[in-house]
């Protein structure tokens, strides 16, 4: 199976995360709650106390999700960049 730019940059940071293991995911993400659906879109919902109004008008999200695994890690590394601004 070919290997895209972006599977070997996830791979580099969350090593066991393109294998699409839940687990990896989730201990790479901590603060979040990360499931895949029945059709294998991947969502989490974060973890802890819900956003306030003023987080969400900055961008913040309280869950995202994506079909494949590269833009689901690119929304979870945004919202944690966003989180720390």
């Amino acid at each position: 199976m070919a290997c895209h730019v972006m599977d070997r940059y996830v791979q580099a940071l969350y090593p066991g995360c393109m294998s699409a293991d839940l687990d990896s995911l989730r201990s790479a993400f901590p603060d979040w709650s990360i499931f895949r659906s029945d059709t294998g879109a991947f969502y989490g919902t974060r973890r802890g106390t819900p956003l306030t109004m003023a987080e969400i008008d900055a961008g913040l999200c309280q869950t995202v999700g994506a079909d494949n695994i590269d833009a689901f890690v690119k929304q979870l590394e945004a919202q944690h960049r966003g989180s720390a601004a």
